[in-house]
């Protein structure tokens, strides 16, 4: 793997940009974290505020209302944005469905919709997952038939995040049935494809979950009844979306990788202000005991690791590597990332002792929301079976 990393001084100038925008929200952190993390709802202001800055063109080229710098720029965006104390999934979201429209759309899917992204007009969600299918997305059951210039869309997706708040989602489909394909004898991938849907579509309904750990956003299962989808919205080739798919997955998870650094941050700033002013015996404040440095120190030097790791997942992704090495970078950060921030909540809670469970600092609700990324985007254990095969060569187990 290559080894030759490093920040360029633009690179550089973009992160002290991205804590730039950022920052100017600190001052009302406490009632958009309220907003966020308890009412569920939508931080369009802050939305907003990374459009006009550039970072929703930022990983995009200049012929579609970018400016080229690259995925990493965006990992900056959601590392700061995290720092604050919430991320936000559609951000991500948005990111991975318009970098696979840039690498395997039609020209004219591009020109229609990268430029509405670049400018934060367009919102996407993605829709893949399935009660019955989970992880194995080669198991889905929602069809697309071709029908009269239409592609006519019948199913249903679980745990779909922003379903409401997305103007458009990136759904895959089966263009081939399962069994089609197992009886054929054709690989097990083949038959997916891939269609940009409007999220307003007649024959859309959405079906609220009561799931928790996502940040400002909602979860949805979403039905599709006869959903007529123009042709010129499949993207890439029909049958053929696998690949498309699961490169566009490892944008999602180095931004995942991203806000869980972000998140430590910001459970470290708590823990170590805390533990500054906190006195208990004596006048020694109980920073100065071991037993509440060290834990903190180790969340220091694991950050600090996959802070590196993500950006050079980001970097290697910007620079084109090949698949492989990209994925071994991608899933290497999201893995580190999600134990990192549970670590970082855990032991910040521990400094504030019974504190920690008080809504006044915000960590109790954080927990639920690192957990939830040992899961998600991609399972501990998949991101294991991944380097296990594709890293060290082993044989395939599962």
């Amino acid at each position: 793997m290559a080894l030759d990393f490093e920040l360029s001084e633009e690179q550089k100038l973009l992160k002290k940009t991205a804590r730039d925008v950022i920052k100017q929200f600190e001052p009302k952190r406490d009632e958009l974290r309220e907003k966020v993390m308890k009412r569920k709802e939508f931080p369009q202001e802050v939305w907003d505020a990374l459009a006009q800055a550039g970072f929703f063109g930022s990983f995009l080229p200049p012929e579609y209302g970018g400016t080229g710098m690259g995925l990493l720029a965006m990992a900056f965006a959601v590392e700061e944005m995290s720092a604050l104390g919430f991320g936000n999934a559609l951000i991500i979201l948005t990111t991975m469905d318009a970098l696979c429209i840039l690498k395997n759309g039609t020209e004219e899917l591009k020109k229609r919709f990268l430029p509405k992204i670049a400018d934060g007009t367009y919102k996407f969600c993605f829709a893949v997952t399935e009660a019955d299918a989970g992880t194995n997305t080669c198991r889905i059951k929602t069809r697309a038939e071709k029908k009269n210039g239409y592609y006519v869309i019948n199913g249903s997706k679980t745990f779909i995040t922003g379903a409401d708040v997305a103007d458009y989602m990136l759904l895959v489909t089966r263009t081939i049935s399962y069994k089609e394909v197992v009886e054929k004898g054709l690989p097990k991938a083949y038959g997916l494809s891939l269609f940009i849907v409007d999220t307003k579509s007649k024959g859309i309904t959405l079906h609220a979950l009561p799931t928790r750990g996502i940040e400002g956003m909602n979860q949805f299962t979403v039905f599709f009844d006869n959903v007529e989808v123009p042709a010129e919205n499949l993207v890439g080739d029909e049958n053929a979306g696998s690949m498309a798919l699961f490169k566009a997955l490892n944008p999602e998870r180095i931004l995942a990788a991203a806000s869980a650094v972000g998140l430590s941050e910001y459970c470290l700033n708590i823990a170590v202000n805390y533990a500054q002013e906190r006195k208990v015996f004596r006048d020694t404040p109980i920073g100065q005991y071991q037993a509440i440095q060290h834990p903190l120190a180790e969340v220091k030097i694991h950050q600090e690791a996959v802070r590196l790791l993500t950006y050079k997942a980001a970097w290697a992704y910007d620079k084109e590597l090949p698949p492989v090495e990209v994925g071994a970078y991608t899933n290497m950060a999201k893995y580190l990332g999600a134990e990192l921030a549970i670590m970082a909540v855990d032991k910040a809670i521990e400094t504030l002792g019974g504190n920690g469970f008080s809504e006044d600092y915000g960590l109790a609700h954080l927990w639920e929301v690192v957990r939830l990324l040992r899961t998600a985007p991609i399972s501990k254990e998949m991101i294991l079976n991944y380097i296990s095969e594709h890293v060290l060569g082993l044989p395939r187990s599962y």
